[in-house]
């Protein structure tokens, strides 16, 4: 049996990957998929596709499309999340900060460079007219964890941390939210190396048939809702709120979206040059 390894976040987003896995759905034809939890996010799975540790990714969108613009040999094969990834910004409990605004030269917790956290950051600094060279200040922290220690200790100022993941440590006042920066794009790919595409097309094929069908229905699966809050340690409204405004995707993102992804980045310079959508996505 073939083993092949993915890597995701160990988040809500990807509760039909361990549901797949756990129901043997992909050793019923011949697949030994092993799933690798990165809690550290997409600037360490990146890592993993270049150092082959990990096949496939379940990564953010718009960290891929740097680090393969960046010489990762990997490609999208999909879309997996449609919908825009709603990240909260966080200060320490008795952090003295009350507004984005007051967040301006501050330091920001990023789990690594080339982060989803990273790259937010940018983003929101665009998002309230700030100096990208003067007002953007960063503290590597790994994980969330790392982020608790860095603004409760204030080596850090603030986090950005999808928000719905970072909502318990809101609720217990590890956190206060002082405000949302969503993505204006689909927030979550699949990505695979371009060596594994090339070697192992129908697996793949048969992996995403798989997941597919299962997210495309995957609200539909009696107490969702419960199971997710039970296994995240969330607030069962938060996981409902979070589940209406989620959407899944099973096809290949689109030319335009590529496009308006690289415009982004290209104009904060978080990325050197716009290139072909064929470099960064195959069609199966």
């Amino acid at each position: 049996m073939k083993q092949i390894t993915i890597g995701g976040v160990p988040e809500h987003f990807n509760l039909a990957w361990y549901l797949t896995l756990k129901n043997g759905e992909y050793k019923d034809e011949g697949i030994h998929l092993r799933w690798q939890d990165c809690p550290e996010g997409t600037g360490a799975m990146c890592k993993a596709l270049r150092n082959k540790d990990i096949d496939i990714a379940v990564i953010l969108t718009e960290g891929i499309i740097k680090d393969i613009i960046d010489g990762n040999p990997s490609k999208i094969v999909q879309t997996f999340v449609q919908t825009p990834l709603n990240w909260g910004i966080h200060v320490g409990k008795n952090a003295p900060y009350k507004t984005i605004e007051d967040l301006k030269g501050k330091k920001a917790a990023i789990s690594r460079y080339g982060s989803g956290s990273h790259l937010m950051a940018y983003i929101n600094a665009e998002n309230h007219g700030w100096d990208l060279k003067k007002h953007l200040n960063f503290e590597v922290v790994n994980d969330l964890n790392g982020a608790v220690e860095a603004l409760t200790n204030g080596t850090a100022d603030y986090f950005m941390w999808e928000k719905f993941t970072t909502k318990p440590l809101v609720d217990n006042g590890t956190f206060r939210s002082i405000g949302n920066c969503p993505t204006p794009w689909p927030c979550f790919v699949i990505a695979v190396r371009e060596d594994f595409i090339e070697s192992n097309k129908e697996d793949l094929k048969t992996i995403l048939r798989i997941i597919n069908n299962t997210t495309i229905e995957f609200k539909d699966i009696p107490s969702i809702d419960r199971t997710i809050a039970n296994r995240y340690g969330q607030q069962l409204q938060d996981v409902q709120e979070w589940l209406g405004i989620t959407e899944w995707s099973q096809s290949l993102i689109d030319k335009k979206t590529v496009t308006t992804i690289q415009k982004e980045l290209h104009a904060l310079n978080i990325i050197p040059e716009i290139v072909s959508y064929e470099k960064l996505t195959y069609k199966l």
